[in-house]
């Protein structure tokens, strides 16, 4: 790395670190705000505070606060070296544009790499445990660990399920599960309601169990019922998951991680052509997630880095309208590929190749 690469990042990262402390400082001040009486209410302690934002921050961090943060910082630290004249230095020194934005793309994808790895560890499952970490201080009714009622069919459409008492997301114990079998099938009764059920060893076994065989009325009773079924507790955790994301949610912003939804078009190849439209925007959107720090590069640099002595502000407001800008776009298309209206590709792609390619073209001006 040469000198003036970090000359350049130091002058970078010192606004970005001020630009993500102020974020994350005026998202829960302002979270608290809103909703201070509901933590009030669960009589929530301090420890209990900090594990709450610890859960969300990871999603707020990937969706919205690095992106911004680094296009304000970006714009600022740029538009201080073109009042200074430094650019124009560098650049009579025989450096072109590109090799002077290396760095900054550099910055660009390791802050991707990091919003891509939030998106897949810490993000999707952060609002599943600050509702948790809420639910445990409250004086409900019924076990925060457990889900509500779950209804679903098999991947191969030969089973339905109903929980109607929920699963514990701890053990991955059901509670009154009913299953009734859609076509008949050697050794599987027709339907089977039983007080709970737990999967040992790669077998449910099912407590106090009544089978109705296919073709009698009566049923029959039995205490512990072994049977071998595909869906396991990951499974039904999966579904769960995914039952719970309505359209309205899911056309904000995507919501669940890569590898969930892989795997889920791979055990559903038979959805309605709505869902899939949704399932996949939201794994497109994923995808291109990261690539929205390279955007931001792309665009912001040549915009900061013309010559000439202007104010920091100006640089700033620039980067306000950029950000609000990219994010109406961005969303207004998210919503059309949810929709269905808009091939998902194109809805979660378009805004990063718009963008991009505009900081392109404004480069090779400059």
């Amino acid at each position: 790395m040469r000198l003036i690469d970090r000359y350049l990042l130091r002058e970078l990262l010192t606004p970005l670190a001020y630009c993500l402390a102020g974020f994350v400082i005026c998202y829960v001040a302002f979270d608290l705000i809103f909703h201070v009486s509901q933590f009030q209410e669960a009589q929530m302690r301090l420890v209990d505070y900090v594990k709450y934002y610890l859960a969300t921050l990871p999603e707020i961090l990937a969706d919205n606060i690095i992106p911004v943060a680094l296009l304000l910082a970006l714009l600022y630290a740029l538009t201080t070296h073109s009042r200074h004249n430094e650019l124009v230095a560098i650049r009579a020194a025989g450096t072109s544009v590109w090799r002077l934005s290396a760095p900054y793309l550099a910055v660009g994808l390791v802050l991707g790499a990091v919003v891509l790895l939030l998106n897949e560890t810490a993000a999707p499952d952060g609002a599943e445990r600050a509702r948790e970490i809420l639910q445990n201080h409250k004086a409900a009714a019924h076990d925060p660990a457990s889900t509500g009622a779950v209804h679903f069919r098999s991947d191969d459409g030969a089973r339905d399920w109903v929980i109607d008492g929920g699963m514990n997301r701890q053990t991955g114990e059901l509670t009154r599960p009913q299953i009734r079998w859609i076509k008949q099938q050697p050794g599987m009764p027709e339907r089977l309601h039983a007080a709970s059920a737990s999967f040992l060893d790669g077998q449910w076994v099912f407590s106090n169990a009544d089978l109705w065989p296919w073709g009698i009325d009566q049923s029959t009773i039995a205490t512990n019922y072994h049977l071998t079924l595909p869906e396991t507790p990951s499974w039904i955790r999966l579904e769960i998951r995914f039952e719970g994301l309505n359209r309205r949610e899911a056309a904000k912003r995507p919501q669940l991680a890569i590898a969930e939804l892989l795997t889920y078009l791979r055990m559903h190849p038979r959805l309605s052509p709505g869902l899939r439209a949704m399932y996949l925007t939201q794994l497109q959107g994923r995808i291109a997630a990261p690539f929205t720090c390279v955007a931001v590069v792309l665009i912001a640099f040549p915009l900061g880095a013309r010559a000439g002595r202007r104010n920091v502000a100006v640089g700033v407001a620039a980067g306000i309208f950029i950000c609000f800008g990219y994010f109406v776009v961005q969303r207004i298309f998210f919503g059309l590929g949810t929709g269905g209206i808009m091939p998902a590709v194109l809805a979660a792609w378009l805004p990063n190749a718009v963008f991009g390619a505009t900081g392109v073209f404004l480069m090779w001006r400059l």
